[in-house]
């Protein structure tokens, strides 16, 4: 299979795979290193708690750098370089954290950076090597599209390119109707196909894992051609061939929900979007804990930005900005931020961000690159207007005028708003209509997969953010 779902959250097969091989590297690694400094004269179970949260700590940062991620198509050597800061800074940090819970498991900053080190060379050789000796598309499945139209444009426009079909290969977009002049996807470069023999027939011929159902016109014609083939996708199915629709590919595959294919009725009938009482309680209480200890640690970082905030500005305006925002149930609350523009910034009203501000500060600048102009929000949190994660909340105005013009809009508002969220991680920041109408296909999919597995990737992943300043504006 080349996904696995795991509490409702798609994960790539191949990713799983990765992340288990270089956790065995990682336990031997630091087994090893413990041996090498004598650490081996620990009991036995002590050693291997000590590996266990070395790997734990250690792909943990890894995952917070980006380096499962499949959207990541750097290459090779920005693979190794963000691998280096996760295995020298951030897992470091983590053990270092860990230990001063835990004494008994302290293991000495030199003994740590040796184990990364090692590790880091046997990595970086394992993931030269892998590729050689299994070809990238080994665990792969050969998808087919039936369908050359409007709805199969949506993954010709969106999954063109190779690095965008990561746990899949394309083979092409199989016209359902020949002749009928609607080939929309061959536009964007796409192979259409034709072929006169039955579906199954075809599969097995190409060797087709799956067919993806994307055609638009969804009934029969008087001739007997198009619409939807029912009786062969049948076929296709109970040979062991899977068969699915277009909106439930893209869920999949780019883990988001398009809002141009949604129907009410899909949302209604398909799985996901569960709101439990114990989901709430276990958020609340995570939302709780974790906003009381950053504020505990970060204090001083506050006041020093507080600080320079107000020399930056000739020592006037305020130093926390409220702005009233939409929050759960479309209820507004007064959001705090540190100030990051002029004070008068906006004495003509609110206006979309964008590139370049020259309302910003010199200290807002940075504070926006490193969102540490967010961290007021903690007090929101702490009031429960907000969550850590969740859709990054709007201002009413800015509400009012996305929920005329995208539909399905104000489904966002069924969760807290968020410090983070999916679609902060996914897509750049938003600046108008249509990167609205993007996060929120993101924002739509967190909406109906929510679970403890994808707020963990999201926080981790925020890490990266901070640190590189993706999507910041």
């Amino acid at each position: 299979m080349p996904h696995l779902r795991i509490f409702r959250h798609y994960v790539h097969t191949p990713f799983l795979m990765m992340s288990a091989l270089e956790a065995v590297v990682l336990f031997g690694a630091a087994l090893a290193g413990y041996w090498w400094f004598g650490l081996h004269q620990d009991a036995m179970g002590t050693q291997a708690l000590r590996g266990v949260l070395f790997v734990l700590a250690m792909l943990a940062a890894m995952a917070a750098m980006g380096v499962y991620e499949s959207r990541v198509r750097e290459g090779y050597s920005a693979m190794m370089l963000r691998t280096a800061v996760a295995l020298f800074l951030l897992g470091p940090i983590g053990l270092a954290l860990v230990a001063a819970v835990v004494p008994r498991l302290v293991i000495p900053l030199g003994t740590t950076l040796y184990v990364s080190g090692c590790a880091f060379l046997v990595l970086a050789t394992l993931r030269l090597v892998t590729p050689r000796l299994f070809p990238e598309d080994s665990f792969k499945q050969r998808v087919v599209v039936l369908g050359v139209g409007e709805r199969a444009r949506k993954i010709a426009a969106r999954m063109r390119r190779r690095s965008d079909q990561r746990a899949f290969v394309l083979h092409g977009f199989l016209d359902n109707r020949p002749g009928a002049g609607n080939e929309v996807v061959a536009d964007y470069g796409a192979r259409v196909l034709r072929s006169e023999l039955p579906l199954y027939d075809f599969c097995r011929q190409h060797q087709i894992d799956e067919i993806v159902v994307a055609v638009d016109e969804r009934r029969r014609g008087d001739d007997g051609s198009g619409g939807i083939p029912l009786d062969q996708l049948m076929d296709c199915r109970l040979s062991g061939i899977r068969v699915c629709d277009v909106q439930q590919f893209i869920e999949r595959e780019a883990c988001k929900v398009d809002v141009d294919l949604l129907r009410p009725s899909w949302l209604v009938f398909s799985d996901g979007f569960i709101a439990s009482p114990a989901r709430a309680f276990t958020k609340r209480t995570f939302d709780l804990l974790v906003s009381s200890v950053l504020l505990l640690v970060l204090w001083p970082v506050m006041l020093l930005i507080a600080a320079a905030i107000w020399l930056d500005s000739g020592l006037r305006g305020d130093v926390l900005l409220r702005q009233e925002r939409v929050g759960l149930n479309g209820r507004t609350f007064n959001l705090l931020k540190f100030r990051s523009m002029v004070p008068d910034a906006e004495a003509d009203g609110p206006v979309w961000a964008r590139r370049n501000e020259d309302r910003v500060t010199r200290i807002g600048g940075f504070l926006r690159k490193s969102r540490l102009d967010e961290l007021p929000q903690l007090f929101n949190v702490l009031k429960g207007e907000m969550s850590f994660v969740g859709p990054r909340p709007e201002r009413p105005v800015f509400v009012h005028q996305l929920a005329e013009q995208i539909p399905f809009y104000g489904e966002r508002h069924r969760v807290k708003p968020g410090i983070t969220g999916w679609a902060q991680l996914c897509y750049p920041y938003g600046a108008s209509v249509e990167d609205a109408k993007e996060k929120l296909q993101y924002d739509l999919y967190y909406l109906k997969n929510q679970g403890i597995l994808l707020d963990l990737i999201i926080l981790l992943q925020t890490v990266e953010v901070v640190l590189i300043g993706e999507g910041a504006r």
